[in-house]
């Protein structure tokens, strides 16, 4: 009989990398964020590397028996999930650094959009309409929302010291 238990060792290196990947997925920062998404692909890609066996031969026809082979089919998963991964990460790392240049910080902030319509559905004053429509042409939408590539007065703003596009329900939020 072949012995394919895995080793505790790396059972719990899977543990560790995938707990403090999802503890660092919950912060607020991008940059720990990232690095979230790192640890917990890492970890996931260890756990499949142990679900696919003990390690083998090549498999290769005629180079080892094929009870002696490794499968061919988790390398091969976790190599696809890696540039998945670095894709994902170069994407994240453009995200935060755009919003270093525009805040002068990468945290996530709160939608403001989200806190109007939970305010409004803690009133009860939600339409029986989808609650992502405000009922507003499409020229109002326009005309209410901030434009960050627009050159002009904004463009010569103190880094971090953009006003916000705000709803007409954001009174708590106005300085």
């Amino acid at each position: 009989m072949i012995d394919m238990a895995p080793s505790m060792a790396l059972v719990v290196l899977v543990a560790v990398l995938v707990g403090t990947g999802v503890y660092l997925l919950l912060e607020r920062s991008l940059t720990r964020v990232i690095i979230g998404i790192a640890l917990l692909s890492n970890g996931v890609n260890v756990l499949v590397l142990i679900a696919g066996g003990r390690a083998g031969g090549p498999p290769i026809i005629g180079e080892s028996a094929p009870e002696d082979m490794s499968d061919p089919l988790p390398q091969a998963m976790v190599l696809t999930a890696i540039v998945i991964t670095l894709g994902m990460t170069a994407f994240l790392l453009a995200m935060a650094y755009r919003s270093w240049q525009l805040n002068g910080h990468d945290e996530v902030q709160d939608d403001l959009e989200d806190r109007r319509i939970a305010r409004r559905a803690a009133r009860d004053e939600l339409s029986e309409r989808a609650t992502d429509d405000a009922g507003t042409t499409l020229a109002e939408d326009a005309a209410s929302t901030r434009d960050e590539t627009a050159t002009g007065q904004a463009e010569h703003a103190p880094r971090g010291h953009h006003p916000a596009a705000m709803g007409a329900d954001d009174e708590e939020a106005k300085p």
